[in-house]
């Protein structure tokens, strides 16, 4: 395997963003009479903006449901916290630096809101190192589906065969997998993430040796 591009997750990889999810879920969504309780906020976790507000609709109808303001208000709290607090993935920016230094092509997809993704590149001064950014907004359904991937690389102009995925959930990791792709789980140094899926783990970019993946 010639590896040729990398393409990153953003929640939870590039950004310790997933906390702002839940607080933005529970800040929204709770105004609308919504029981946000830790149990169903864990089920929304790796969903896509739009499926977490049909999921708290479904079990807490209430009147004038506007869906599109609903999701405007998540992703708007969202992006306040994204850029007021510290969430930087340490070391991130330099890694992917050595990888564009490499002259590996260099891809972000999520299940985020395509807006959310350009406030954590410019969070990150990073957006100019990214050859494509690809949400699953545009895509009919989101991560574990592949779509994602598979648009991230047509972007590319690679094969999947030659894209690697930089994933933290197992979510995430199938939807590389069944893009075709090979995957790394990034575990933010938690040795006890599920990583069966994943053919290589990294456990921080501080630490990382590159080429990490190229036989």
């Amino acid at each position: 395997m010639v590896v040729k591009a990398v393409i990153f997750d953003m929640d939870g990889v590039l950004v310790d963003s997933e906390k702002f999810w839940t607080q933005a879920e529970l800040d929204v969504f709770s105004s609308y009479g919504v029981q946000v309780t830790d149990d169903l906020a864990e089920q929304t976790k790796y969903m896509t903006t739009q499926e977490v507000t049909e999921f708290w609709y479904k079990r807490f109808p209430w009147e004038n449901f506007d869906a599109s303001d609903l999701e405007n208000k998540v992703v708007t709290r969202v992006i306040e916290m994204i850029q007021t607090e510290n969430c930087t993935m340490s070391g991130v920016e330099k890694f992917i630096k050595n990888l564009k230094n490499k002259d590996y092509k260099i891809g972000l997809a999520t299940n985020a809101p395509l807006r959310v993704a350009h406030a954590v590149l410019e969070k990150l001064q990073i957006h100019d190192l990214f050859d494509t950014i690809h949400s699953s907004e545009f895509e009919n359904q989101g991560k574990p589906h592949p779509a994602v991937y598979l648009t991230s690389a047509k972007n590319l102009g690679v094969s999947p065969e030659d894209c690697i995925a930089i994933e933290d959930s197992q979510s995430g990791l199938k939807a590389a997998k069944e893009a075709g792709m090979q995957t790394i789980i990034f575990t933010n140094n938690d040795e006890n993430i599920d990583s069966n899926l994943a053919d290589f783990k990294i456990l921080n970019f501080n630490t990382v040796f590159l080429p990490l993946f190229v036989e």
